[in-house]
This record gives structure tokens, C-alpha cells and sequence, in this order.
């Protein structure tokens, strides 16, 4: 088993609000991973004292461990175990029911002898490489089933329509202090041998396919087996940097977190 990683903030300088952990055995037959984008904060009060990279290690940390040691427990309930302690550690001092209260999406996987677990929530997302090579996307694409309705909205108003939808029935769901999320959390399993690599990647690599077009899935796999993680965030880099007002390629923001872990099984 090999396990390479990159984690890169988007502005140098400033704090990564990605994490991305890994955690295997002495024995090599098992392992988990954990990556989770923070979903960067509007400016302004938003009811907590705490940055959203805090939370993100808060939360990634407590989930590493529980999908690596707890292996009674689905993957679900270590995140919504993970969710309900992150938020014990500050719900005495912030306000937890603030819409933009810390939160983060999350890729979790874990693997042993038998089979390949994995679980998904908002738009990061974990591609599976089949011993066929053909590469296998898990997506929760609740946010961008989202933005076509947003685009016909005045540009005014889509910001506050998207807003509107977080973490509200009909909309889209992330980590942040109501365990109950993990119910629609996307979850499954998949036999160990039908498994070759994985890779978990937060939508600022995940521009590559989304925003730049550089390839689709597969494509981007391949970029990082052959060229390796750190190229591949290069490659993101230097699409940005290239279109650095948005005119070509619109988004959010010019440079975002980029965070990839990549498992040879």
C-alpha cells in the first residue's frame, strides 16, 4: 500500500481551511482516510469565535480516529459522532444554530481485507480506480443541481437563493454542528478486489475537471498516478493564475484550498 497527499491553500499566507488525514496499520491490510473542505465564512459575525480552519481540524481529526479504531461503527455514525464532539468543545461559548456556524464537506473511506467503505457529503469528492482502470466518481451534486435555477435569477439574488438552500430540505448539506446531516450523506461499500487506487480531492483540485476542463475524471486520475498529486495542483495553479479576474473560466473565488490523498491499495 502506498499513500501519497497534498494540501496547498489557495493565498499563501493564508490559513488552509482543507484537512487531509490519513491513518493505516502496521499490518498494511486496512487504513482510512479523511478529507474535508471548510467552507470559507462571508465576512462578518457569524455567531462563532472560532476560524472555519479550526473547525476543519477539529472535526477531520476526530473522524480520522474513529473511522480507523472503530471499526464497529459505520462510517456515518463516526461522522455524525464527530460532528456531535466538535460542536460539544465550543457550543458553550458560540452560536451553533447560526446558518454559517463552521462547517466543512467530507470524503471519508476506509478499507481491509475484505472490502472498500466510503462516504461522501457536498461537493468534494472520491474517485475509485476499478482493477479494469476505469475510474469510478463519487459525487454529491446537490450544489450544483442547484445552479442552474441560481443562473436565472437576477445576479443579485443568487448568492441569497443558494444561501437560502444550505442545509435546508430541497437544498444542500455539509458537516457542521447537527449530527443528523449524515443521513444524507452519500455511503457504500464495495468489495476490496475489485479496488485497485483511490483518490479523495476538495473541489479546489476538483476545478481541474468543474471549472478548467483540463479532462474529465479519469483524465485527472491519471494526472495524478502519472504526474503525482503535487503536479496536478500545479496544473490548477496555473489555470488561476492564468485567468485571474474569472473571465474565462467563472468562480467564486481566483485560488482556492486544494487538498488531494491518493491510496495505491
Amino acid at each position: 500500500m502506498r499513500i501519497q497527499s497534498v494540501t496547498e491553500p489557495g493565498t499563501p499566507g493564508r490559513a488552509n481551511e482543507d484537512f487531509a488525514g490519513t491513518v493505516a496499520p502496521a499490518s498494511g491490510t486496512g487504513g482510512a482516510l479523511v478529507l474535508l473542505d471548510g467552507v470559507t465564512a462571508p465576512p462578518g459575525p457569524y455567531g462563532c469565535a472560532h476560524p472555519v480552519a479550526w473547525f476543519s481540524a477539529a472535526l477531520g481529526g476526530t473522524l480520522l480516529e474513529l473511522a480507523g479504531t472503530r471499526r464497529d461503527m459505520a462510517l456515518a455514525d463516526c461522522l455524525g459522532a464527530a460532528i456531535a464532539a466538535t460542536a460539544d468543545r465550543h457550543r458553550t461559548t458560540c452560536d451553533l444554530s447560526h446558518p454559517r456556524t463552521p462547517q466543512a464537506t467530507a470524503v471519508c473511506a476506509r478499507w481491509d481485507e475484505a472490502r472498500v467503505e466510503y462516504l461522501v457529503l457536498s461537493d468534494s469528492a472520491l474517485l475509485m480506480e476499478g482493477q479494469d482502470g476505469a475510474v469510478r466518481p463519487v459525487l454529491d451534486t446537490r450544489l450544483d443541481d442547484l445552479r442552474p435555477a441560481a443562473r436565472r435569477l437576477p445576479p443579485e439574488r443568487r448568492a441569497a437563493f443558494v444561501e437560502g438552500l444550505r442545509n435546508a430540505e430541497g437544498g444542500f448539506f455539509t458537516a457542521a454542528a447537527d449530527p443528523s446531516v449524515v443521513r444524507l450523506a452519500l455511503t457504500g461499500s464495495v468489495p476490496r478486489g475489485e479496488v485497485r487506487r483511490l483518490a479523495a480531492l476538495s473541489d479546489g483540485l476538483g476545478r481541474w475537471v468543474e471549472t478548467f476542463t483540463l479532462g474529465d475524471w479519469s483524465d485527472l486520475f491519471g494526472e495524478l498516478v502519472t504526474a503525482g498529486p503535487g503536479a496536478a495542483v500545479e496544473r490548477v495553479r496555473a489555470a488561476e493564475t492564468a485567468d485571474p479576474l474569472g473571465q474565462n473560466f467563472p468562480r467564486v473565488k481566483a485560488h482556492d484550498d486544494a487538498s488531494v490523498i491518493l491510496v495505491d491499495l
